[in-house]
């Protein structure tokens, strides 16, 4: 047989400990880092367990130096030699008290200059980290996020298993269904001028499960929704899928705590307390401005509505007498530290958000009030905003006055700013939190009807069945989402398991009959051989990786991942099809050209 072009590996880079010495070892990895010292060289060497350093003596292997002097950066090497003692000790490094003194080297493979640093601190644009993301992820904190990522589908994995559940795929193309975002879809060959869908998640095939009998199922799945792009979402993502027969809410919230529990206690060593706290979508909104409350700092919304009623402040007493609210937040000892231009900056967030400015006042000692609109207030309101507020000498006060919704968001928006800049909060917190009581229907203005507040497969609570023919915007969905640290991560509800409601369900949305039929005759109908009570869950793998990996994106916790643009720089995906290719799905483009 040929020779190897290397020596197999006996032991990881990253896993030498003093246990070690005196042993002959072999490495294989790549060269971090080459000093040449003279008669020395020390060569850094990384491999995905970590790094260890590499003495290269031409006293005590000529062949070895030679090789030696020949490397570069990210050269693929074999290393042949005795493990021992570091004379000086790294104690940063995991591997710092030991070396490895070289008898013999191999050169597997020789590397041009990276384009970018292979290490952690490289602050090179993103989208090259993308265009050479092979490159990219040799970086320790990268590799580090991947094997995160495939802990925490370990953990759900086993757990889930071991509570009875059932692992079952579904299909990845399937029919378009409107479920609240577009679908990317995909031509069919054998089916001139037809097309399947790619699941924006399992939803209706689990509800089928359901109907099946598997009582309880779960999936780790790839989804995928053609929407705007932000952070924390991408067109591709991983959801951990549950479902369960027979189940009210309160047992789908236990069984996901816990196995939120699980995966804390393994992966972060973080005790949680059970029942994790709970909190209506009114009472999130009314106190935090957001649905996904961050609970790990205060900084609430506090409402003066009924305090601005009638003051001398029209601005203030217009906004209230138009139905709008008046609230604000108070942030702790910033006075002296925001000057006017950086209130005008915060001002700006606002405005992003739809306000149409930001007051303030800042509370000087013995509760002097310092503030451009102080002269529209008599010293009786002051008082009273004082003592609603809880302020305090050396207190900012940021007031918001408009509509309910544009209070929350710009409200609820500079609440996290200043909460992330004025360093609030400690990485390490987890703070969960489920909300409950969604209203089950929106009004959009464009469209001009109601449209599913989750989906269109949420069941109404019990005491407000009745109202969704009478006053649809009044009835609350037996839904609820899961937050943590101020991200959504997973969202579920009890579902509609009768026909007839669903039916109720469609017609409340705009559906005709034969649209419902067309789009969901299949569920319709299985409905109507015995349906069990069912609800479940899905929860976002890639955000809750992300948190617990301290990123805050998720491309830090996707392999290869696509940019804001939803392309890939890699593999230059989306690109033009073949001439041949488009024929062949029964395509013709718009443009006239199919293909460059």
């Amino acid at each position: 047989m040929p020779e190897k072009s290397y020596d197999k590996r006996t032991h990881m880079c990253g896993v030498l400990t003093e246990a070690n010495i005196g042993q002959q070892v072999t490495l294989n990895g790549w060269v971090q880092k080459r000093r040449d010292l003279g008669g020395l060289i020390f060569i850094d060497l990384r491999d995905r367990a970590g790094l260890v350093q590499i003495i290269c003596d031409q006293d005590l292997s000529v062949q070895a130096f030679q090789e030696a002097e020949k490397l570069g950066s990210e050269y693929v090497v074999s290393v042949t030699g005795k493990v021992e003692r570091r004379q000086a000790e790294n104690p940063s490094l995991a591997t710092g008290v030991i070396e490895v003194y070289a008898e013999k080297l191999k050169i597997v493979n020789e590397a041009d200059t990276p384009p970018i640093y292979i290490k952690d601190d490289d602050e090179v644009a993103e989208g090259l980290r993308l265009k050479y993301r092979y490159l990219d992820l040799r970086k320790p904190s990268m590799q580090a996020n991947l094997l995160l990522r495939q802990q925490v589908s370990n953990l759900v994995r086993l757990f889930l298993t071991e509570e009875g559940f059932a692992e079952v795929e579904t299909p990845i193309l399937t029919k378009p269904t409107p479920e609240g975002a577009r679908d990317y879809l995909v031509p069919s060959r054998v089916n001139a001028g037809k097309f399947y869908a790619l699941p924006q998640s399992p939803q209706l095939f689990k509800q089928l499960l359901m109907v099946a009998g598997m009582d309880r199922y779960f999936q780790i799945v790839r989804c995928f929704r053609d929407e705007d792009l932000r952070a924390d979402r991408q067109p591709e993502f991983t959801q951990i899928d549950c479902e369960m027969s027979f189940v009210d809410q309160e047992d789908v919230i236990d069984i996901n705590s816990r196995l939120l529990q699980h995966v804390l206690r393994e992966v972060k060593g973080v005790e949680l307390t059970q029942p994790f706290p709970r909190m209506t979508y009114q009472e999130a909104m009314d106190k935090f401005g957001s649905d996904k409350p961050d609970l790990r700092f205060g900084m609430e919304l506090i409402d003066l509505s009924d305090l601005m009623a009638g003051s001398g402040f029209k601005v203030f007493a217009d906004t209230v007498e138009k139905h709008g609210q008046v609230k604000c937040i108070k942030v702790d000892g910033q006075a002296e530290n925001y000057s006017r231009k950086d209130i005008g900056k915060l001002e700006e967030t606002a405005k992003t958000y739809g306000a149409k400015g930001l007051a303030w006042m800042k509370v000087e000692a013995e509760g002097v009030v310092n503030a451009p609109i102080r002269k529209f207030f008599t010293d009786e309101e002051i008082a009273a905003m004082l003592e609603r507020t809880k302020a305090e000498d050396g207190d900012l006060l940021l007031f918001v006055a408009d509509q309910p919704s544009v209070v929350a968001a710009a409200l609820g928006h500079l609440r996290t700013e200043l909460a992330e800049k004025l360093k609030l909060y400690k990485e390490d917190d987890y703070q969960f939190v489920w909300i409950t009581d969604f209203p089950l229907l929106e009004y959009d203005e464009d469209s001009k009807r109601y449209v599913a507040m989750h989906h269109p497969f949420t069941s109404p609570v019990e005491e407000d069945r009745l109202k969704l023919k009478t006053d649809p915007a009044s009835v609350k969905a037996q839904a609820y989402d899961i937050v943590l640290n101020g991200y959504e991560i997973g969202g579920g509800s009890i579902r509609i398991h009768s026909s007839e409601m669903q039916s109720d369900m469609f017609r409340t949305l705009g559906f005709s009959e034969e649209e419902a039929q067309q789009k969901f005759g299949f569920l319709l109908d299985a409905f109507r051989y015995g349906t069990p009570p069912h609800g479940g869950i899905a929860f976002g793998l890639d955000r809750l990786v992300m948190i617990l990996a301290g990123e805050e994106n998720i491309r830090q916790v996707i392999a290869f991942p696509k940019t804001q643009n939803a392309t890939c720089p890699l593999t230059d995906a989306p690109s033009l099809a073949d001439e041949k290719q488009l024929e062949e799905l029964h395509i013709e483009l718009a443009s006239g050209k199919n293909s460059k």
